[in-house]
Order: C-alpha cells, then sequence, then structure tokens
C-alpha cells in the first residue's frame, strides 16, 4: 500500500426521492431542525448563479493543489452525487475548470463543493451545475496525488461522511447525516408549512405578535 492513496467502498446512498424532497427545503429551514450543529462550509461562496444543490455526497481529500484523485472521483461518481473536496483550503491551485466541470455533467453529477479553488469562473457561473468554491484561480492543478475517496471530510469547518445529504443555496451549505435524514426531513417540512401559515396571517393582516411581550415578560422585562 502506498500511504494517502486510498479508496473506500461506497456507503449506502440515500434514496433519490429523500434527495428531492429535501431539495424543496431552504437550507435555513433545515438548519433550525438540526439545532444549528451541522451548518458549515465558512468562507466558500457559490460560484454559480442559479440552482439548488442537492445530493449524496462523494468524499475526496487530497493535498493542497492536486486533482488526481478528484479526476477518479468523477469516474466513480453516480447520477446525484456532489463531489466533495477537502483540498485543505488552498487557493494556491484551482482544483477544478471547464473540462472537469463539462465531463461532470455528462456523469449525472449534482454539483461540486470545493474547499479550495476553481478556475474558468464565467463558464462555471453560467451553467446551471452548482459550485461552491472558497476562491479563484488561473493557476492549474497537479495531477500526483495522494489522496482518499469516501473517506470523513472537513470543508470550511463542515464535517461531511460519505452518503450524507448536501445541500446548498443562497443561504450555504448543509451536510445532513444519512441516518437522520428522514426525521430531519419531516421537522422541517412541519416548520415549512408553520411559516407558511405566519407568512398568510402577515399578507391578510391577522399576525399575532402577543409572543414578543409574552416572552420578554419571561425574561423578566417590567414595562
Amino acid at each position: 500500500m502506498t500511504i494517502g492513496f486510498r479508496i473506500e467502498r461506497a456507503p449506502s446512498r440515500p434514496s433519490s426521492d429523500l434527495i428531492a424532497a429535501f431539495k424543496t427545503v431552504p437550507t435555513a429551514i433545515v438548519s433550525d431542525n438540526m439545532n444549528r450543529m451541522f451548518a458549515g462550509g465558512a468562507g466558500l461562496r457559490p460560484i454559480h448563479r442559479t440552482g439548488v444543490l442537492c445530493g449524496s455526497a462523494l468524499t475526496v481529500r487530497t493535498r493542497p493543489g492536486d486533482n488526481l484523485m478528484v479526476h477518479k472521483a468523477l469516474d466513480l461518481a453516480r447520477p446525484g452525487d456532489v463531489i466533495v473536496v477537502d483540498a485543505g483550503g488552498d487557493t494556491t491551485n484551482a482544483i477544478i475548470g471547464e473540462i472537469m466541470w463539462s465531463y461532470a455533467r455528462t456523469r449525472g453529477v449534482a454539483g461540486f463543493v470545493i474547499d479550495g479553488a476553481v478556475r474558468d469562473t464565467a463558464v462555471l457561473a453560467a451553467g446551471d451545475l452548482p459550485v461552491y468554491a472558497r476562491g479563484a484561480t488561473h493557476r492549474g492543478p497537479y495531477k500526483d496525488g495522494p489522496g482518499e475517496i469516501n473517506v470523513t471530510v472537513s470543508v470550511g469547518g463542515m464535517v461531511v461522511a460519505p452518503g450524507d445529504i448536501l445541500l446548498g443555496d443562497e443561504d450555504g451549505l448543509l451536510a445532513v447525516p444519512q441516518a437522520d435524514a428522514p426525521a430531519i426531513l419531516e421537522l422541517a417540512r412541519a416548520q415549512q408549512d408553520r411559516e407558511g401559515g405566519i407568512l398568510r396571517s402577515i399578507a391578510d393582516g391577522t399576525v399575532d405578535r402577543s409572543w414578543v411581550d409574552r416572552l420578554l415578560a419571561e425574561r423578566g422585562l417590567r414595562s
């Protein structure tokens, strides 16, 4: 065995129905129902302009500035996978660009989350395949390795295990542990329904704001 080169067995993936259901719920609401413990991706920004990221995490840990194992991950990817790359946060060299992004589309990849840099950002921004990254640079990658696939990684402080559901929208990124996903989805949908009711009451002028004074009184405020 060569130290640093490793491909673990792929875990079971969440069902396509479960992933599709999460795609309809904003990350903010999902985060609320995970007690705001699993949000992260600090410093990672959307390169794309439109589209929601939602899919099963195919994880890669690579040496900063090297994309050899990211290429291998693309060959292993199944439709609906999100390629999640822990590149150490380094932005000296781009991990992906237009060519890998284009190949990913033919593989049915749902998007990229890269704790590192990308290039060809004009093309990536104009397309419909979501990409989150720490930055951009014209400088290309190395292809020497080492790297690991299907291991637990950290991107922007967010821990992602292979098979987790990755969500991303304008508010940021979120990793939903696969084992907890059905229960989290049920809670998130209930909150989405409650918030829909509040918005309707605001629109028709029947909103009840008495909870503000009640909560302040419970906290000790005396008017």
